[in-house]
């Protein structure tokens, strides 16, 4: 009879919704009034170790995303190339074709999948993580970039930027679940781990728009200060409660708490801010810019403390592995060709 009871506990826990976005209210308004620091002069703690020759045209490289496994997916988006790199042999493993004008990427363990952001098809494209070859063509998207994963509702979230809505896939059948219109260009989409909630800049809008993964609906507004403008790049510290969030028309990074919803803090960044990436053991955020600087940052106490800024002809994009602390720039000319710089703290204990 306990058997029973216990394998009954386990069926109804199994068959349990997920729990509601927690971050669900009015909309509000994260003003600023506080000064913006001076850029650090100081040079970041970075120190090159190698530049590994990459495949594909000397062209344009956008996100990447790491599997725990040690394979990170490059989009080479100029060469419409997906490149595969394993950091623990330090060598490229393959080049996918078949994703025109590739943007957003990442890398989906639990379902044994790799998205990516085929802009130039204007479809998601799916493949398998095994063979790594393609399975599906998810059309729909204008303009397909940042794609995020919601883990208990098996759904893809996938930014549509001048269609200004942003695409659920259903991870199970590989079809559109839902489109959601953001009232503005889409940024990039994250997934909160903490709040069970999807966060999606709107750029235009000046806005963070929070989705319910489960209903696909937004169900608050965030309305962001003039000094972080244009909202694009977006990395959700998900223990702390903090988003980190770059803005492109004002070369800012605003620190968002997602408990009060205030600004804590706005920084200097590069010129165009992009992607960023965040290494939780050493609590170091990178931000790339458009304009070749990549700010370092430390977080203490909840807030972030300016280290330097790392400069590479095109250093737009950056990942890093958190289990080595490497950190990986795709550099789309270097020496007439494209490679791939990895660098290391120089400063970590």
């Amino acid at each position: 009879m306990l058997a029973f009871w216990i394998i009954l506990l386990i069926r109804v826990a199994a068959q349990a919704p997920p729990a509601p976005c927690a971050l669900a209210g009015p909309p509000v308004e994260a003003h600023w009034s506080g000064a913006i620091p001076p850029a650090s002069t100081a040079k970041a703690p970075l120190r090159a170790v190698t530049d590994v020759p990459l495949p594909g045209s000397a062209s344009r490289f956008d996100y990447q995303s790491l599997e725990p496994s040690g394979r990170l997916f490059i989009s080479h988006m100029g060469a419409g190339q997906l490149v595969v790199f394993d950091v623990r042999t330090g060598r490229v493993i393959g080049n996918l074709d078949g994703f025109p004008t590739v943007t957003g990427v990442l890398a989906v363990p639990a379902e044994h999948r790799v998205y990516a952001s085929a802009a130039g098809d204007h479809a998601v494209v799916v493949v398998d993580d095994s063979t790594l070859q393609i399975v599906a063509r998810v059309s729909g998207p204008r303009f397909p970039d940042g794609i995020a994963y919601a883990p208990a509702e098996r759904r893809v979230f996938v930014s549509d930027e001048s269609g200004q809505r942003d695409f659920v896939i259903d991870a199970t059948t590989n079809t559109v679940a839902a489109q959601i219109e953001l009232g503005g260009e889409a940024g990039n989409t994250q997934y909160d781990a903490d709040s069970h909630c999807v966060i999606v800049a709107v750029q235009t809008a000046n806005q963070l728009a929070i989705i319910d993964p489960a209903t696909a609906t937004i169900v608050r507004r965030i309305t962001l200060d003039q000094a972080v403008r244009h909202p694009h790049g977006v990395y959700i510290d998900a223990p702390h409660h903090l988003a980190f969030i770059a803005g492109e028309g004002s070369g800012t990074l605003g620190v968002l708490d997602l408990q009060t919803f205030k600004l804590r803090q706005v920084l200097p960044v590069g010129s165009d801010p992009d992607v960023l990436a965040f290494d939780p053991e050493l609590k170091r955020l990178y931000v790339a810019a458009e304009s070749g600087v990549v700010a370092v940052f430390e977080e203490r106490d909840g807030s972030l403390v300016q280290l330097g800024w790392y400069r590479a002809p095109q250093a737009h994009s950056v990942a890093v592995d958190p289990s080595t602390h490497r950190v990986y720039m795709p550099l789309a000319k270097v020496g007439g060709r494209p490679i791939l710089r990895v660098l290391v703290p120089t400063d970590a204990r």
